[in-house]
């Protein structure tokens, strides 16, 4: 009930709106629960989706669809990635496959600031089909065997999204190349810690990025020889040093159309080869490049797809996340396996909205009118944002019909209703905001709020299907049944694997404890990867063998099963600090307490052990921070608000209520905060590519404002 929003209607009128709502239901009811398939619906909500495999305390929960046996192959004979692409191929011939948008034109827009905004007009979706993408894979991993490229051996992709990062990881799952794979937002010393320590000779990139990262560090990567472009010849490169060559995707797929049979390489991956090593931007240190075997992706892919009904050639699929993270690439990939074709986007022109898009013309979104999409919990709660600020932009009347549509919707969801009037009349403006005919959203990356989730469920008139996996464990762990409405919760293993909790003596959680057993998440399966490239020492940590043989990895997350076997995140074993006092706060926990409110657009809370409170950072919402200042008669420029001591007791106490509010114990709200007028993003270093805190960067950056709110002791 705390997530229904609040109208201002009159107390008569509401009675007689509520009672034409009772008839309403009690009318359509009877036809809906004859005709609707809804009716199995609810009864599947309601089921058990996973059991423990016996009846001893930590026992591994699997999904009730593979007690006996966890899946790990698609296709039968489909072992590693080049033969499920075949296979796929031949069973797809001349289907569309990869799609990416022209560009009709690109200028320049001069905002009143006298900042410079690219902006571009986009026309339709060009369309390669599974032939065509099959070809210039085979071209292309041809091309580079002429270059040198020899089976088993790392080549590093450092590129957007885009379609030739696609054919270009086929290529190499074909030949047997190692495919290392590199954020495009990493820093320049990551970059090379990854190039150095894989010893690339070739690494496939694009204009921009070459332009922008490469260039300075190209130096400082000795073994590099050859610079792949996929997107035409860079204007210039006089600059770069001897002994590397710069090639486009194109020449080199020519080399490979040309080449001599006898050179064209016929080795062909085994399921236990590597075929990615996935750097991961860790939030504490160097990234760690994670060893990605055939069999990993493949089983892992099997489990995801198992938890999208009817995925097939209807379907499209919108990409826009980075291909570097194992979302999106499995997310891509089982697409490619079942025919559904995948249009190419980024978060600058996703939507109509989107900063690149120019006033008046289509975003991705409005073109593609895509059926499924991925999206991280950033992205999500920006969407959210975004539709609550209209709402309270409206007229009264438009306002109040909203909100009381929104309640209305809530409560029959959680019965397992379904409202075609309210959205087909109210969501329907919203759901368009994503091109209209989204069936199914996932979520994965960092915890959806309760509040995004349903607010999601509710107007885009879809089911959020919430994953939980780690670039360790392919991506794959668990996610949320379709029909499955409740919020905050991860979901059921896949099929692929199965999860057991560990005792945490020390964070207090134990398999046996009532209701809910509760411990440190272990994922064990075929997608547990193999490891950390040349890093034995973490691998031995973070990886068990059990005496089935089995691989195990240990998350570091606290989770709790359900009654009907789906897992809640609780907890992270790293973001527990002891308090002064002896008491132990999570960080994670206050700060997903704090994180949904409207004045709140990022939160990183702190606390050390020699002080017996917790302080935060806040990146407020500048127009609701203003509007706050408004309100107090606070006058100032955004850095003055921002800095303004009188303006951080406001926060505080808004911060305090919504702690209360969600029963967060006295000595886990901030009692100081500082306030950060510039937002954090990948490039600041502040946070990872999936927006998630780096704790370690963020307190090097405000360890002079620590001080400052330490240094005074509160009264």
């Amino acid at each position: 009930a705390e997530m229904k929003l609040k109208h201002d209607i009159n107390p008569l009128l509401l009675q007689l709106i509520n009672l034409i709502i009772l008839v309403y239901s009690f009318l359509t009811y009877i036809p809906w629960y004859i005709f609707s398939g809804s009716r199995q619906a609810i009864a599947k909500a309601k089921q058990v989706k996973a059991r423990p495999v016996n009846n001893k305390a930590g026992a591994a929960y699997r999904s009730v669809n593979s007690l006996h046996c966890l899946a790990s192959v698609l296709y039968p004979g489909c072992d590693t990635l080049d033969k499920v692409f075949k296979y796929a191929k031949t069973k797809f011939k001349d289907k569309k496959l990869l799609g990416t948008r022209e560009i009709l034109k690109e200028e320049d827009e001069i905002q009143p600031s006298g900042k410079v905004f690219k902006k571009v007009i986009l026309g339709k979706y060009t369309w390669l089909s599974y032939e065509d993408v099959y070809l210039k894979a085979v071209n292309f991993g041809n091309g580079l065997a002429v270059l040198g490229q020899q089976p088993k051996t790392n080549i590093a992709i450092f590129c957007e999204t885009r379609a030739e990062w696609m054919i270009a990881a086929q290529a190499c799952f074909m030949c047997n190349y190692q495919l290392v794979t590199l954020y495009a937002t990493l820093g320049g010393p990551a970059i090379v810690h990854g190039l150095n320590e894989t010893e690339v000779t070739t690494i496939i990139t694009s204009k921009e990025l070459m332009q922008t990262k490469l260039k300075e560090i190209v130096s400082q990567v000795p073994l590099l020889r050859h610079i792949i472009t996929v997107d035409g010849k860079p204007t210039t490169w006089a600059e770069f040093p001897k002994g590397v060559v710069v090639h486009t995707m194109a020449s080199v797929q020519a080399m490979g159309a040309k080449a001599e049979p006898g050179t064209k390489q016929q080795a062909r991956p085994v399921p236990s080869d590597i075929a990615v090593i996935m750097y991961t931007s860790g939030s504490t240190g160097v990234p760690k490049g994670v060893m990605i075997s055939h069999c990993n992706i493949i089983a892992g892919i099997t489990g995801m797809a198992e938890r999208i009904p009817n995925l097939g050639e209807k379907d499209i699929y919108i990409g826009y996340l980075p291909l570097a993270h194992v979302l999106e690439l499995s997310a891509e990939l089982v697409c490619l396996s079942h025919g559904c074709p995948i249009g190419y986007s980024s978060p600058q022109t996703l939507a109509d909205q989107s900063s690149k898009i120019k006033k008046g013309s289509k975003g991705d979104v409005t073109t593609l009118k895509p059926t499924l999409m991925a999206a991280v919990p950033e992205i999500m709660d920006r969407i959210y944002k975004n539709v609550m600020n209209k709402v309270n932009e409206m007229t009264p009347f438009q306002r109040n019909l909203f909100i009381l549509a929104y309640n209305y919707k809530m409560e029959q969801i959680s019965k397992g209703y379904t409202t075609p009037l309210c959205d087909s009349l109210i969501f329907r403006k919203v759901r368009m905001l994503l091109g209209g005919k989204i069936r199914i959203l996932l979520c994965g990356g960092a915890p959806l709020s309760a509040a995004t989730q349903r607010f999601m469920n509710i107007c885009f008139c879809c089911p959020v299907g919430q994953g939980y996996g780690l670039t360790e464990s392919a991506g794959a762990g668990t996610i949320t049944e379709v029909w499955d409405y409740t919020t905050g919760r991860v979901g059921a293993p896949l099929v692929c694997c199965e999860i057991k909790l560990r005792n945490w003596e020390e964070g207090g959680y134990y398999n046996t404890d009532k209701p809910y057993p509760r411990g440190e998440v272990l994922i064990g399966g075929q997608n547990v990867t193999v490891g950390y490239y040349k890093n034995e020492a973490r691998t031995k940590k973070d990886f068990t063998v059990d005496e089935n043989g089995q691989r195990w990895l240990h998350t570091g997350d606290i989770g709790e099963f359900h009654q009907d076997g789906s897992l809640k995140i609780i907890d992270r074993k790293k973001d527990l600090v002891k308090l002064q006092a002896g008491e132990y706060v999570s960080l994670g926990k206050v700060e997903a307490a704090l994180k949904n409110l409207p004045l709140v657009d990022n939160i990183c809370v702190y606390a050390s052990s020699f002080h017996s409170y917790v302080i935060g950072f806040v990146v407020p919402n500048q127009k609701e921070l203003a509007e706050l200042a408004r309100k107090k008669g606070f006058k100032g420029s955004w850095e003055e608000i921002c800095n303004s001591p009188e303006m951080e007791k406001e926060v505080l106490k808004v911060l305090a209520e919504a702690a209360m509010a969600a029963n967060l114990e006295k000595f886990e709200i901030p009692l100081k905060i500082c306030l950060c007028p510039d937002p954090w993003t990948p490039e600041t270093g502040l946070v990872t590519d999936a927006f998630k805190l780096k704790r370690k960067e963020l307190t090097a950056y405000y360890q002079l404002d620590i001080d400052r709110m330490y240094g005074k002791q509160a009264k």
